[in-house]
C-alpha cells in the first residue's frame, strides 16, 4: 500500500494547546487513551483511568477534552494518520510503483506490529464512533486510489479501477495482518507470508503486454 503524504491532524475547537507545555500534556492523555481503549475496551475505559494512565489530575482532562467519545475520536484519528505517515514515507523510496507497493505494506505490517491498538480501536469505532471509522478508511483509501490512478497513467500499473484496487488490496493487507500479526503477536510478518502477498499484488497491478495507455 502506499498513499500521498497525510496532512497534519489538526486539534479542533477551544482545546487547542496553547503552550509547549499543554501539548504535551495532551499527547500523554492520548497515549494512555490509546492504551486504555486498547486493553479494556470503550464500555470499561473511563476517563479515570485515563487519567491515571497518563498521570494527570483529572481535571486536566477536561481542559483538553469534552469528554470520553471525544478522546476516543482523537484516537482514532492520531492512529490514523501515524498509520498513513509510515506508508507514505515508505513507500517513497520505492523506485516503481510496485516497489512503493512492497515498501508500503511492509511499513504497514511494522507498524500494526508495533501498535497493535490500531486493529482492536478500529474495531471497536465500528459501534461506538462510525463516523470516525468510516473517516479513517477514506482517508487511506482518497490516498490511494489517486497514487495508483496516477501510476495507471504513467502505464506502470495495468488498467485497474484505482478506487477498486485501493479498497482491495488495503482489505487484503489488513486481514493478513490480523491473522499473522494480531492473532499471533508477532513482532512481524512472516517473510513468507509478506512475499506470497506481494505475488498477490504483483499480479493484480503490474502491466501485460496487452495494457494500454489511456489516452490523454
Amino acid at each position: 500500500m502506499t498513499i500521498t503524504p497525510p496532512p497534519a491532524p489538526e486539534a479542533a475547537g477551544p482545546r487547542v494547546p496553547r503552550t509547549p507545555r499543554g501539548a504535551r500534556t495532551r499527547a500523554r492523555l492520548l497515549e494512555a487513551a490509546e492504551h486504555v481503549f486498547a486493553t479494556v475496551g470503550y464500555p470499561d475505559a473511563s476517563i479515570v483511568k485515563i487519567t491515571e494512565e497518563a498521570g494527570v489530575a483529572l481535571g486536566t482532562f477536561y481542559v483538553h477534552f469534552a469528554g470520553k467519545k471525544e478522546i476516543f475520536d482523537e484516537v482514532v484519528g492520531d492512529l490514523s494518520h501515524r498509520v498513513r505517515q509510515a506508508m507514505s514515507e515508505a513507500s517513497g523510496r520505492g523506485r516503481t510503483r510496485i516497489e512503493a507497493e512492497r515498501e508500503g505494506f511492509r511499513a504497514f505490517f511494522r507498524f500494526t506490529a508495533e501498535h497493535p491498538a490500531l486493529y482492536r480501536i478500529i474495531r471497536q469505532a465500528e459501534f461506538v464512533s462510525p463516523e470516525a471509522m468510516r473517516a479513517h478508511y477514506a482517508s487511506i483509501v482518497d490516498g490511494y486510489a489517486e497514487g495508483l490512478a496516477q501510476a495507471r497513467e504513467r502505464g506502470d500499473i495495468r488498467a485497474v479501477d484505482p478506487t477498486v484496487a485501493a479498497w482491495a488490496l488495503m482489505g487484503a493487507g489488513e486481514l493478513i495482518g490480523m491473522r499473522w500479526i494480531l492473532w499471533e503477536q508477532a513482532d512481524d510478518i512472516p517473510e513468507h507470508i509478506y512475499e506470497a502477498l506481494m505475488d498477490v499484488v504483483q499480479g493484480a497491478l503490474a502491466p501485460t503486454t496487452t495494457d494500454e495507455r489511456p489516452a490523454r
